[in-house]
């Protein structure tokens, strides 16, 4: 069986407050923080597949989805949105990631 190529991509938003950075996953909705930006980094990715792993582990990954507007890419190449230019910030961080989602979710 072709290994599936499906994806969803999220962006993530780091602040910078204070003395520690901010985490947020746009699309689900999810926020961590951490000490240092590579701490809330990998904080937010863990928060992330936990976050969809329960949602597959209940049913709910397809229509958690779909209320949420999110589309679901069945293309081979990642296509990443265009992050909307800002102003130069040294505290705030956008970038978007490519998640993969199991075939099965695309097929339903």
């Amino acid at each position: 069986m072709k290994k599936s190529k499906n994806y969803i991509i999220l962006t993530a938003i780091f602040k910078r407050e204070e003395d520690v950075w901010t985490a947020e996953c746009k699309e689900l909705g999810t926020a961590t923080f951490g000490d240092t930006l590579e701490e809330a980094k990998e904080s937010l990715r863990e928060a992330v597949e936990l976050h969809l792993n329960t949602l597959e582990d209940v049913g709910e990954y397809k229509r958690f989805l779909d209320e949420r507007g999110i589309e679901i890419h069945y293309d081979d190449e990642p296509d990443l949105m265009r992050i909307p230019e800002m102003p130069f910030d040294p505290n705030i961080l956008i970038s978007q990631d490519v998640q993969p989602i199991p075939f099965e979710l695309a097929c339903q």
